[in-house]
């Protein structure tokens, strides 16, 4: 865990299905799942040296400029979870990434997260690239999953799927 392994996909801490994330259809409430992913991207943007001690520094942070979350199957109070991170792209200024998110236990897919995050500059609040040494890290994730296969939900859209019309 916490490392970069070549072909492996990026494994957080676990975590447990908490009390008060439970809403009223029983299971846990779709706000919990960004909290999740969110919380769990920090241990990797920890390890790429752009976490929180980098954040408090001042000079620079990621901030998220879209996500896309599928939610797959319940999450019931007291599951545990297993969520892992795959990096689907990098540049300069910009990581995507894909989150996983299971039943630790059973191995059932719960959700997915798919992020597209900004390196940003916080004496501009724009756009700017990532430090170097990060540069370096990132680019080495990059080739440790360079061979992954891209996730099924990996660029999935919103909207109603309809049947063609029968002529």
């Amino acid at each position: 865990m916490n490392e970069i392994n070549a072909g492996a996909v990026f494994e957080c801490p676990q975590r447990k299905v908490e009390k008060a994330w439970v809403d009223l259809n029983g299971h846990m409430n779709m706000a919990y799942y960004h909290l999740v992913f969110d919380e769990s991207l920090d241990t990797l943007f920890n390890m790429l040296g752009i976490g929180w001690a980098y954040t408090q520094q001042g000079s620079g942070s990621c901030f998220t400029a879209e996500v896309h979350v599928c939610y797959i199957d319940e999450m019931k109070e007291g599951a545990p979870m297993r969520v892992t991170y795959q990096l689907l792209d990098w540049d300069a200024k910009r990581i995507h990434i894909f989150g996983h998110m299971y039943h630790a236990e059973t191995g059932e897919l719960a959700a997915t997260s798919e992020q597209m995050c900004i390196h940003v500059d916080m004496s501009t609040r724009r756009a700017a690239p990532f430090p170097q040494t990060s540069q370096d890290k990132i680019a080495a994730l990059m080739a440790a999953h360079k061979d992954l296969p891209r996730p099924e939900q990996a660029g999935r859209i919103i909207g109603i799927k309809r049947k063609a019309a029968a002529e």
